[in-house]
């Protein structure tokens, strides 16, 4: 059955409508890197219901590395080792931890894994943090990419180590 040009535009239009509908709030972070790394990257965030899904792409990392990835309380990058951003940002006050698994920060993102070319692609959803309102809000906060990876039992950092990224979370 062959359908009319016209009818078929109407429908991709409606479809392209409903699922813009969908989607919330978004934001992004800009990553720069810290004094003495070349670590850069950018993150988007998108409100979808409860979640957020967060997709990005990080470079500069060392090959075949595991890297903690962290939203921190304060949307400051002016230190040059990325310190002005504070701690992990973790308003219910809880213990660190894994991100999805018991309990955690808001803040705690899963680590980024760089591939043989030091690149990190990721793409994920987190139902702990929120994109333009709640306690959980992350737009003005901190975004660090960390040196090591995540041991997640550190109290309270993770033990990932120097921080080599800093952005701050903006509305989009």
């Amino acid at each position: 059955m062959k359908m009319h040009p016209l009818i078929l535009a109407t429908i991709a239009a409606a479809s392209l409508a409903a699922c813009a509908s969908m989607s919330g709030p978004s934001a992004t972070a800009s990553l720069r890197p810290t004094t003495g790394s070349s670590v850069t990257g950018t993150v988007n965030f998108v409100q979808s219901g409860s979640a957020v899904m967060v997709s990005g792409e990080v470079r500069g990392l060392r090959p075949n590395v595991e890297v903690g990835f962290h939203v921190h309380e304060k949307g400051d990058c002016s230190s040059g080792d990325g310190m002005s951003t504070g701690g992990h940002f973790n308003p219910e006050g809880k213990p660190h931890g894994q991100h999805g698994q018991a309990a955690h920060h808001a803040g705690d993102l899963p680590s980024l894994k760089a591939d043989a070319g030091g690149v990190a692609s990721f793409n994920f959803q987190s139902s702990t943090i929120r994109v333009g309102s709640g306690a959980n809000n992350i737009v003005g906060r901190g975004l660090i990419v960390h040196r090591d990876p995540d041991d997640y039992k550190t109290q309270p950092t993770g033990n990932a180590g120097p921080r080599l990224a800093c952005a701050v979370i903006a509305a989009s």
